[in-house]
């Protein structure tokens, strides 16, 4: 359901908007819409996982016992030797 607002913005910034909403085939409250909706889901919502990260996850099985920081100190240390 769309509902109307009403914002006070700067001229410039208005003027630049229109221009770059109309570069792109859209309107302002489409553009503006799509920037809230952006803003809020990053926050609201849960960190979206790409189906190639989760393809990956379990490929690699580690002991209980490993210890990552060790592996990582001993990778720069021989790195930077």
């Amino acid at each position: 359901m769309d509902t109307k607002l009403t914002l006070r913005l700067d001229k410039n910034v208005i003027e630049r908007a229109k221009d770059y909403a109309k570069q792109n085939n859209t309107s302002l409250s489409k553009l503006f819409e799509a920037y809230l909706a952006s803003i809020t889901e990053q926050k609201m919502g849960e960190i979206a996982i790409t189906p190639l990260v989760e393809s990956l996850s379990g490929v690699v099985s580690l002991s209980e016992d490993f210890d990552y920081k060790k592996d990582y100190a001993d990778y720069l240390n021989k790195k930077y030797q």
